[in-house]
């Protein structure tokens, strides 16, 4: 009994065993769940579902018997809208002729917005706040609305430009550069307004200490403003470039009223040719499928080139 005893009171002695206590990362945890779902199931609804449902159809196509009195087939084609959307010499020509069009308008848009930018930041720039919303404006523009504005611009018959300069902007040769010009007006404020919040965000004491060094206003520019803005246009490169692939708004209107703007114009106006003017939907897939991978590739060798140029 004494022995039983002492082996109670020592476990009685014994301190218990310490619960284990759930530490605050697994509330921080569920914490970040609860606030990222809505954001993940919107994502998830209006983008990686479309992109899923897109890539899923460009592998199918629809088979019809050659006197149309059966039912139309859907069969698995594997690879064979992408092989032809490859081999497709109008896809094949929107393509290099948005590449030609991004080639010239896009380092036109931003080398204007970098300039601009740097006005409104000079110290000897008056009256900044209207021209900060003055080139901003056009953005505000519905891309559609400057696209007709425009349009009525380059009509022979109403064109102030066309008596003064006889130039056809509607011509085969003309009309690539016309919407270039209408897109260099809409986008370019916006370009501005990025670069100038970059540019706002520098220390003044940068300037000041290159002006006691004996630096002007243009060399500041060159050697001080313009690489510690870089990140700011190449982000702006990056938009310029998914939106010069997927140019649509302002060649569709310029179709309306001239026979040089064709409805495969650009990849994106085949794509909606294919689904809603042949009815093709799953070649229309492919199409964007093949667009979406060309702008990645473009999008990730053009920030990789502005990285490597720091």
């Amino acid at each position: 009994m004494t022995a039983q005893t002492a082996e109670r009171e020592t476990a009685r002695a014994r301190p218990a065993p310490a619960r284990r206590r759930r530490g605050p990362g697994r509330a921080r945890g569920r914490a970040a769940l609860v606030l990222l779902a809505p954001f993940g199931l919107l994502f998830t609804w209006v983008f990686a579902a479309p992109i899923g449902y897109a890539l899923h159809q460009s592998l199918f196509t629809v088979r019809r018997s050659g006197l149309g009195l059966e039912a139309p087939v859907r069969v698995f084609a594997g690879a064979g809208n992408y092989l032809r959307a490859l081999t497709d010499e109008a896809v094949l020509a929107g393509v290099g002729r948005v590449l030609l069009f991004g080639a010239v308008q896009v380092p036109v848009m931003l080398g204007l917005a970098l300039l601009l930018a740097l006005l409104l930041d000079g110290a000897s720039a008056r009256f900044k706040r209207f021209f900060r919303l003055a080139f901003f404006l056009p953005y505000a523009i519905p891309g559609v609305v400057a696209a007709i504005l425009w349009a009525y611009l380059y009509l022979p018959s109403f064109s102030p430009l066309h008596s003064l300069t006889g130039v056809d902007f509607l011509s085969s040769g003309s009309v690539l550069w016309s919407t270039a010009n209408v897109v260099t007006w809409s986008w370019t404020g916006y370009n501005m307004i990025v670069i100038f919040t970059a540019l706002q965000a520098v220390p003044r004491e940068l300037y000041e200490a290159a002006a006691m060094d004996g630096a002007g206003a243009l060399r500041i520019a060159l050697r001080v403003k313009i690489p510690l803005v870089r990140p700011a246009l190449v982000l702006t490169g990056v938009f310029s470039i998914i939106g010069t692939l997927q140019l649509f708004n302002e060649p569709t209107v310029m179709r309306a009223i001239t026979r040089s703007v064709t409805s495969d114009y650009t990849p994106a106006m085949a794509a909606y040719q294919a689904a809603f003017g042949a009815g093709d939907y799953n070649y229309a897939a492919a199409i964007a499928v093949v667009l979406a991978l060309t702008t990645c590739v473009l999008s990730y060798l053009f920030l990789t080139l502005g990285r490597s140029a720091r």
